[in-house]
């Protein structure tokens, strides 16, 4: 009996030693996750930055352990230029593309739509991330195909001459959407959308309605309304949209490895070099790219207030 009421005496007593230090309180509660923060996934970011800065020996394919920018030499060659170049542009026509089309629906849905109505969009837009990603994209290879639907609706409503024109334009065109960038480019959009429009609905949200009403009341059209509070104030919301189309783009190799034609992304040229080149080092220098690119990006996003509106 007297080894059981120790027990609660312990954890009175420990309870009160956090209660009257909170701070310590605090670092008991933190530390877990800044340690894995710090040490797991900061951690392997250093090594990962410090490895882009070996070389590999050409005759023994061996890494050498000497800091050198040998490495990061390679990345000038203009194929690999062109992977940084195709990569990014790619991501920033998908960020663009995204904002367009995910605004006037986050805009009904915080504005407009009925409780039930926006119920229903909001599953609409949830639905595609219930299935696995891979499934997807295989998917829309299938729909992308000449013997796919996409063209075969063309073919239905008389609009296969633009779709072939499309394909013979150069650098976005192929045989077919499916082996073309312009069909990579739909895959992207479509499977990054959502990340788009929740949190621009939040932003949109936070609007509150007598701005709008101030607004008409002192003379403003629709048109300036929009451009002058609405815009503003739905721009951090957007802003935290692009910050996840721009870095998912930016990073995925599935897409470009399935849709579209053999030209690679950063993602896919990691990957060979990983694999098929055992090239860790360029492999390395390859990931920095994409860090020093989504730094520079967060830091202007930052500007716009995306923080707050995740």
């Amino acid at each position: 009996m007297a080894v059981v009421g120790v027990r609660p005496l312990a954890g009175r007593r420990l309870s009160s030693f956090f209660y009257r230090h909170p701070r310590v309180r605090l670092a008991a509660l933190l530390t877990p996750a800044m340690a894995w923060l710090g040490v797991i996934y900061l951690g392997s970011l250093a090594a990962l930055a410090v490895y882009s800065f070996y070389r590999l020996e050409e005759f023994t394919g061996l890494v050498v352990p000497e800091v050198g920018l040998d490495t990061y030499r390679q990345l000038l060659d203009p194929a690999n230029r062109d992977i940084i170049i195709r990569t990014t542009l790619m991501a920033a026509s998908v960020t663009v593309a995204c904002g367009v089309i995910a605004f006037p629906l986050a805009y009904y849905m915080a504005r407009f739509a009925s409780p039930r109505a926006k119920t229903f969009l909001y599953v609409g837009v949830l639905m595609p991330l219930w299935s696995s990603y891979l499934v997807r994209v295989l998917s829309w290879k299938l729909i992308l195909a000449r013997e796919g639907i996409a063209t075969w609706f063309l073919d239905q409503t008389a609009l296969s001459p633009v779709l072939d024109l499309i394909l013979k334009t150069p650098a976005v065109g192929g045989a077919s959407l499916s082996t073309s960038d312009i069909g990579r480019f739909l895959v992207f959009v479509y499977t990054w959308l959502p990340y788009m429009i929740l949190p621009l609905h939040a932003a949109l949200e936070r609007v509150p309605d007598s701005f709008v009403e101030a607004s008409g009341d002192l003379g403003a059209r629709p048109r300036l309304t929009f451009r002058r509070i609405i815009l503003p104030l739905a721009l951090p919301g957007l802003a935290a949209g692009s910050i996840f189309t721009f870095s998912l783009t930016l990073g995925d190799f599935i897409i470009p490895g399935i849709i579209g034609d053999s030209s690679y992304f950063i993602g896919a040229r990691v990957l060979q070099a990983t694999g098929v080149e055992s090239n860790l080092p360029l492999a390395a220098a390859f990931s920095v790219v994409p860090m020093v690119v989504m730094v520079l990006y967060l830091f202007g996003a930052k500007r716009l207030g995306a923080f707050e509106a995740l």
